[in-house]
């Protein structure tokens, strides 16, 4: 039996401890302080499309550092990054681990257009000659499907949904991430980071939302691909309490409608943002993926010593 060898090479140990040096001198440079939050607490996050991880008795296992970070801001840290683990039930496949880790970091004052330089800065130094180009979300989506995401019927784009393979119970929200992941992702190039933003207003989850010229709602909220990856995924983040209330319960009515358990409102996050979360953007970045897209890599056991299944 030989299940108890590691599956990442001795190679792709090196070049993580290579990346984690990168990014602590990185953020060092720029006076951007370290910081370390609970991995097991109180509270999970609602959002319906991450499951946490239960610890009867305890609470949770946390699937990001969002909210502990933002308690964090809200008490005056000034700008902050961590990287740690993060845990999320059901995640296990090519590009997936239950238990993965994550670079998270939040810039006081920064606009999104701000925190989108500095990502690109620091994907500078772990591709170097990599070059980055920028689309707004429904452009982009209308070049590559022919459809508008925000103006299409919801018919047309469940039909064409379907036409490349998905179920046939998506509404259109679902039909339009189907088609994002499946279709416009796919056709990015691949050698070139590319920053989407204006996200639909519907996924703008803790993020700010605007209208467009049109005056659809769309969210303030960017990512950015490189090597058939996700990389990275940022905010200008939701300061408004109460509208982070209403972002709560109506997760929660969305959590119901597809069989999933009611996740409490984090009380204390809350309690933050009654008094004060200062303007800022953040953004998550998953390490993993950061080491897949460098090393090319397609399965996410490559760089992970012991991924679920041998751990």
């Amino acid at each position: 039996m030989s299940d108890w060898l590691p599956t990442a090479s001795l190679e792709a140990m090196k070049a993580r401890a290579e990346l984690m040096s990168t990014v602590r001198a990185f953020f060092a440079a720029r006076n951007v302080l370290e910081v370390d939050t609970p991995q097991l607490a109180h509270y999970g996050v609602s959002d319906p499309h991450i499951q946490c991880i239960p610890v009867p008795g305890y609470g949770y296992l946390q699937s990001s550092p969002e909210y502990h970070m933002k308690r964090l801001l809200a008490a005056g840290s000034g700008p902050i990054y961590q990287t740690c683990k993060a845990f999320r039930d059901g995640e296990a496949g090519g590009r997936h681990n239950p238990e993965f880790t994550m670079l998270e970091w939040y810039r006081p004052g920064f606009a999104l257009k701000d925190l989108i330089d500095e990502c690109l800065a620091l994907f500078a130094e772990l591709f170097p000659g990599a070059t980055s180009q920028h689309y707004h979300f429904r452009a982009l989506f209308h070049h590559v499907t022919g459809l508008d995401p925000l103006k299409a019927e919801d018919s047309a784009l469940i039909a064409c949904a379907e036409q490349h393979g998905a179920p046939s119970d998506l509404d259109k929200a679902a039909a339009v991430d189907y088609l994002m992941a499946t279709q416009v992702e796919t056709a990015l190039p691949a050698e070139q980071l590319t920053v989407v933003n204006d996200f639909p207003g519907w996924a703008a989850a803790l993020a700010q939302t605007h209208q467009d010229r049109d005056g659809a709602v769309v969210a303030r909220r960017f990512e950015i691909y490189y090597r058939g990856l996700e990389l990275a995924n940022g905010y200008q983040e939701l300061t408004d309490p109460q509208e982070q209330r209403r972002r709560f319960e109506q997760d929660n009515i969305l959590r119901q409608q597809h069989g999933l358990n009611i996740m409490k409102a984090d009380d204390y996050l809350l309690n933050a943002m009654d008094q004060g979360l200062p303007p800022c953007s953040g953004v998550a970045v998953g390490v993993e993926r950061l080491l897949m897209a460098g090393q090319g890599s397609d399965r996410i056991g490559q760089v992970l010593t012991f991924p679920w299944d041998r751990a």
